[in-house]
């Protein structure tokens, strides 16, 4: 049970019940992404073979990667809907909903029959489930960060958030791991027949776990707090359509979270899925040697997320995210060019420190989505800027990526555009400014910005807004 306590003007939980809703947040993101990564790397290793297998390897692995992408492309979607129940209903309820869904659909798809034998209704039946996964973490990555945010007060929430931030590569060194393991116990024959279903049916227990975790936590003391000062009739006026009201009154706030987001986005997804298909397709590296890289990679990615979410309480969001972006900006020309000679240092580093860099980033934006935006549409407004990012940053990436080497045969041009999706991210941190002291409660409902802060650049430039009349009650 959480009591809530005061700091400021917002509401927190004891420290019992902060850890134990960062615990919950934490694994059942871990879940959901050790799902929605475990596609991704099947899609850049397996896919071609078992469902394209009428085209050459490269073409393959692009068809792959596109039903990969589908994932993104849903999670905009997700993140509407599912931040449109979470603002009215609460933040725990779509968190059980989500894992339910990512669940189902990913042990479907160790069911899917190959493109052998049911022929084409075998990547469109792919393509579903993907969707469904996409629909699943649009709604997974607002509800989880959002629910620690508003259990705790500035001067730490960089540091839990970030555990929910680290969830993502937590998720995803199950899945490469799980992955790895199973490549190399058996022949690469019997893993492209029938051993890749393993890991995705595996997730009917992980989700068992996780469904437990998130029943036994508490709403959000914030969104207690809202529906307490407004009223249930105030509350359901304010809040029927929470979209609207944020595309209204904060699309500035939903520009700059989807900008900072395409960084971080472009940055994993470029080194861990373009990279894997291109060293394994293009350098001929040996799969299980990338797989390898990549694990090893996302134990100092999930550390460093920790590392510097905590930082961004100490020095702020935007010193410890632009460091991030510099390190991204500066390794990949050098990590890739590297990298392409095939060697196994060149390529545990391109990953390690690929990885790092995007582990800076996220953990220097884990609280910054949230405090953009005040409590009534906050589940809203941060879904809808960072899922918005992951469709450019996350299906965009690796799908141009293998395009551009396909029609080239060079990496130049798929560096040319992670630094250009850089150069957003930073931008986007310093027309923002600092947030890190922000309290969740403060953030005016009609703003067109974040609130003031002595270093706040964005909010600083922005007028005072009129107060808005309040509707009478329905």
């Amino acid at each position: 049970m959480i009591h809530s306590s005061h700091t400021g003007k917002s509401k927190t939980a004891t420290p019992r019940g902060l850890r134990k809703v960062v615990a919950a947040a934490t694994a059942g993101t871990a879940i959901e992404f050790y799902d929605f990564f475990l596609y991704g790397s099947a899609a850049a290793t397996v896919f071609n073979t078992v469902f394209f297998p009428e085209n050459s390897a490269l073409v393959g692995a692009l068809l792959a990667l596109a039903t990969y992408a589908v994932g993104f492309v849903a999670r905009p979607l997700g993140g509407v809907l599912f931040g449109h129940f979470g603002d009215r209903l609460g933040r725990k309820r779509m968190l059980v909903v989500s894992l339910l869904m990512m669940g189902g659909s990913t042990v479907l798809i160790a069911a899917v029959p190959s493109y052998a034998t049911i022929g084409v209704a075998a990547p469109l039946l792919l393509v579903l489930l993907r969707l469904t996964q996409g629909l699943a973490l649009g709604g997974e990555w607002g509800g989880a960060v959002l629910l620690i945010a508003e259990h705790g007060d500035h001067r730490r929430r960089g540091f839990w958030t970030s555990w929910a931030q680290a969830g993502g590569p937590l998720g995803n060194l199950i899945s490469t791991a799980v992955l790895w393991v199973m490549a190399a116990l058996m022949s690469e024959e019997a893993f492209t027949a029938w051993g890749w279903r393993i890991p995705f049916a595996l997730s009917a227990l992980l989700i068992a776990v996780g469904f437990f975790l998130r029943r036994s936590i508490e709403e959000s003391p914030l969104y207690h707090q809202a529906a307490e000062h407004h009223g249930p009739r105030r509350q359901e006026a304010q809040v029927h359509s929470p979209v609207a009201l944020v595309l209204r009154h904060h699309r500035k706030p939903v520009l700059i979270a989807f900008f900072a987001g395409i960084g971080e986005k472009t940055t994993y997804y470029t080194f861990a899925i373009f990279g894997l298909t291109y060293l394994v397709e293009t350098v001929g590296v040996p799969k299980a040697q990338v797989l390898n890289a990549l694990t090893i990679g996302s134990v100092f990615w999930f550390l460093t997320i920790i590392v510097a979410g905590r930082l961004s309480d100490i020095i702020g969001r935007r010193i410890t995210t632009l460091t991030g972006v510099a390190l991204a900006a500066a390794w990949v020309p050098v990590g890739f060019t590297w990298a392409s000679g095939g060697g196994s240092v060149a390529i545990t580093a391109l990953m390690t420190v690929g990885l790092i860099a995007d582990g800076i980033i996220a953990g220097g934006t884990a609280a910054f989505f949230a405090e953009l935006f005040p409590t009534h549409v906050r589940f809203s407004g941060a879904s809808l800027g960072y899922q918005l990012a992951t469709v450019v940053g996350g299906s965009v990436a690796p799908l141009l990526g293998v395009a551009l080497l396909a029609a080239t045969g060079s990496i130049a041009p798929v560096m040319v555009f992670v630094l250009a999706m850089l150069a957003l991210a930073a931008a986007a941190m310093f027309a923002a400014g600092e947030t890190k002291d922000l309290d969740l409660a403060d953030i005016p409902t009609d703003a067109a910005a974040v609130p003031k802060t002595p270093s706040s650049g964005l909010a600083a430039s922005q007028p005072t807004p009129t107060p808005t009349p309040e509707p009478p009650a329905q």
